[in-house]
C-alpha cells in the first residue's frame, strides 16, 4: 500500500468514501452528500492554506482510504492544533489502512510544526479509540447528547496527541 498526497483524480472515491460514512455510520455527524465538485473545493481550501489529503492507495492503484487535518478552532491562539479525520473504504475496513493514514498524518503534522491533534470521536466507536489510544492518544473527555444522527443523540469523546514540535510563538 502507498500512502500519498492527495491529487483532484481522486475526488470522485474520495467522494464516494466520504458519502457512504454520511449515509450509513456516525462517523460523521452531516446528513447532507456531497458531490465531487464540493470534495474538489475541499482538496482546494486545505492544500491552499498548506494542509495535507493523504490517500491510502491499494497494489492495484484505487484509493481506499484518505486523511486529512484542518484547523481546530479559528482563533490565532489556536494555530498550533489542528482537528483530524480519516476514513477507510467501507470494504477495506480493519485491515490496517487507517493506522498507515494516522501514522503519515502524524508525521506531517510534525514536519509543519504543529503541537497537538485532536480527534472528536463519537463515543461508541470503539474502533477508532482503540486506534487512537494505540498511536498515544489521550482521552480528554467526553460531551453527552451534543449531537444527534439516524434519529438518536450522540456523545462525542475528545482525544488528544502531543506532539514533540510546536514552540509558543
Amino acid at each position: 500500500m502507498l500512502i500519498r498526497a492527495a491529487i483532484q483524480d481522486d475526488m470522485p472515491v474520495i467522494c464516494e468514501i466520504y458519502n457512504d460514512a454520511v449515509a450509513n455510520t456516525t462517523a460523521i455527524w452531516n446528513e447532507t452528500l456531497v458531490d465531487v465538485a464540493n470534495r474538489v473545493a475541499w482538496l482546494k481550501a486545505r492544500t491552499d492554506v498548506g494542509y495535507p489529503v493523504l490517500v491510502a492507495v491499494c497494489e492495484e492503484g484505487d484509493v481506499i482510504g484518505y486523511a486529512s487535518f484542518g484547523d481546530w478552532r479559528a482563533f490565532d491562539g489556536y494555530r498550533h492544533t489542528v482537528e483530524h479525520s480519516v476514513y477507510v473504504h467501507k470494504d477495506r475496513r480493519g485491515g490496517g489502512i487507517g493506522r498507515k493514514l494516522m501514522v503519515a498524518l502524524i508525521a506531517e503534522a510534525e514536519r509543519l510544526g504543529k503541537h497537538v491533534m485532536i480527534a472528536g470521536i463519537e463515543s461508541e466507536n470503539a474502533a477508532s479509540i482503540r486506534l487512537h489510544a494505540q498511536l498515544g492518544f489521550e482521552d480528554t473527555g467526553r460531551l453527552r447528547e451534543v449531537g444527534t444522527k439516524f434519529g438518536r443523540w450522540l456523545d462525542l469523546t475528545f482525544m488528544q496527541l502531543v506532539l514533540p514540535t510546536g514552540s509558543p510563538r
